[in-house]
């Protein structure tokens, strides 16, 4: 597997395919048409390739990029410039067709272009960002990673985007960094 899906939302884990964005070099795991067709499957919005081609890819990372901006705006607390390039962006690929879905002898089948695909995600970014959702939109806390995730835990007090990956990271540094220091651990109860 080319990708991750820590988000459960493609729309969130979409901006993921640009990991670690505050680094000097971040990491681009969309540099092909052929990584943007193994997004599209691996999400499982399709069921095979959708033969991503440059022109896909280069909308792609428009459509990223955009989604990213508005997203941190919500975050910080900015309105969303309804007449600024990322809504417009969003909304164009939005307003297209999306995956078609269909029932088949096997099941549901996925199918369609790549284009077809960036606008599914597009319209989840949409209903996330115009609807409830946009107040649980968070941003992973170790400093090293940016992913963006819907914060559904009780209390809104969830800090990475999973704990399997970033928040065993931030622990077992937190608690690698108390015993490089000899400060004691924080006692659990007393005996």
């Amino acid at each position: 597997m080319n990708h991750a899906f820590p988000c459960g939302t493609p729309a969130l884990d979409f901006l993921g395919t640009l990991r670690a964005r505050r680094n000097p070099v971040p990491g681009e795991k969309l540099g092909t048409p052929e990584l943007l067709d193994d997004w599209f499957v691996e999400s499982g919005m399709f069921d095979g390739a959708p033969a991503a081609d440059e022109a896909d890819l280069v909308a792609a990372l428009e459509l990223r990029e955009s989604v990213y901006s508005l997203v941190e705006a919500r975050i910080a607390g900015r309105p969303v410039d309804a007449d600024g390039a990322a809504v417009a962006v969003l909304n164009r690929h939005a307003a297209q067709a999306p995956v078609v879905v269909q029932l088949g002898p096997d099941g549901t089948r996925r199918s369609g272009t790549a284009a077809q695909g960036l606008a599914t995600v597009a319209r989840e970014a949409v209903e996330i960002l115009g609807g409830p959702d946009a107040a649980l939109l968070r941003e992973c806390g170790r400093p090293e990673c940016t992913q963006v995730y819907l914060d559904r835990s009780r209390g809104h007090r969830r800090e990475w985007c999973a704990m399997r990956t970033c928040g065993n990271r931030v622990k077992v540094s937190a608690y690698r960094s108390r015993h490089r220091t000899g400060e004691a651990p924080a006692a659990a109860g007393h005996a």
